[in-house]
């Protein structure tokens, strides 16, 4: 466990000394924020054309869903732009020391592969959570100033967690893969863009293969997150996928200290 903590450390303060965290995080937050601002304009725009018809007509204004109209699309706009930013995030996991020579020094140390692939992980996976925790401003903004479930907004975090493991798992198994940082982001951005797009196959596809495509989308899990239904269903996918990715990269590694 010393030696994970050790990786973590490092490759953790790593992300901070170079702009790649501060780039990241503020992309992120940016994009989130302009459809958190798109959203609460729609919202707003909604509700007073409905009090305007209610005293037009001389009735009281229905209800309207703040959870419906801005917490899930809020969070399925996040789940996608996730799909964009974590490559930025680990296209430089392994690449960068496969390029600069230091994985060699690493592999004969006295610390194993897995510790290894574990303390590159837990490093982009808190960069991450650090990165997803930030947009807690937005529901804030929503709860100072409406009513809404606080639940649903809990448990779409929790997707957001989840999906967000599954997503670096890819990228770590891609950077194991090459030294160039490039190929590393654009081929973790190829395997989560099909896993995006692979539900849609699924609308023109019946039966097995049909229901095949669809649990293989890394966006249809997240859906019953985003309506505030936590389902372990779709957790243990995103847990599943994180494991054989890391696995993966993991052997990917291995065969290199194999070779050498």
């Amino acid at each position: 466990m010393k030696n994970v903590i050790t990786i973590f450390n490092r490759e953790f303060r790593s992300y901070f000394s170079s702009p790649i965290a501060y780039v990241v995080i503020g992309l992120f937050l940016v994009l989130t924020g302009v459809f958190f601002y798109l959203l609460m304009s729609s919202f707003l725009q909604y509700s007073a054309n409905l009090q305007w018809q209610a005293a037009r007509m001389r009735q009281p204004a229905p209800p309207v869903n703040v959870n419906h109209m801005i917490i899930r699309p809020l969070f399925s706009n996040i789940s996608v732009i996730t799909l964009f930013v974590v490559p930025m995030i680990t296209m430089r996991s392994f690449s960068d020391d496969k390029k600069t020579g230091t994985l060699e020094l690493l592999l004969t140390s006295p610390v194993t592969t897995a510790q290894i692939v574990a303390g590159k992980f837990l490093a982009a996976f808190s960069l991450y959570v650090i990165m997803a925790l930030l947009t807690w401003v937005y529901p804030l903004v929503i709860v100072f100033f409406g009513d809404p479930d606080v639940m649903p907004v809990a448990i779409s975090y929790i997707g957001i967690l989840g999906m967000g493991a599954a997503s670096v798992g890819i990228g770590v198994w891609i950077s194991s893969m090459t030294e160039n940082q490039i190929i590393s982001a654009m081929g973790t951005f190829v395997v989560l863009l099909f896993l995006w797009l692979v539900g849609w196959f699924a609308n023109f596809s019946s039966g097995a293969m049909g229901g095949f495509f669809q649990y293989l989308s890394i966006v249809e899990h997240f859906d019953d997150f985003a309506k505030g239904i936590f389902d372990t269903g779709h957790l243990m996918y995103y847990l599943s996928l994180c494991g054989i990715t890391l696995f993966l990269a993991h052997q990917s590694i291995e065969s290199l200290r194999w070779r050498s």
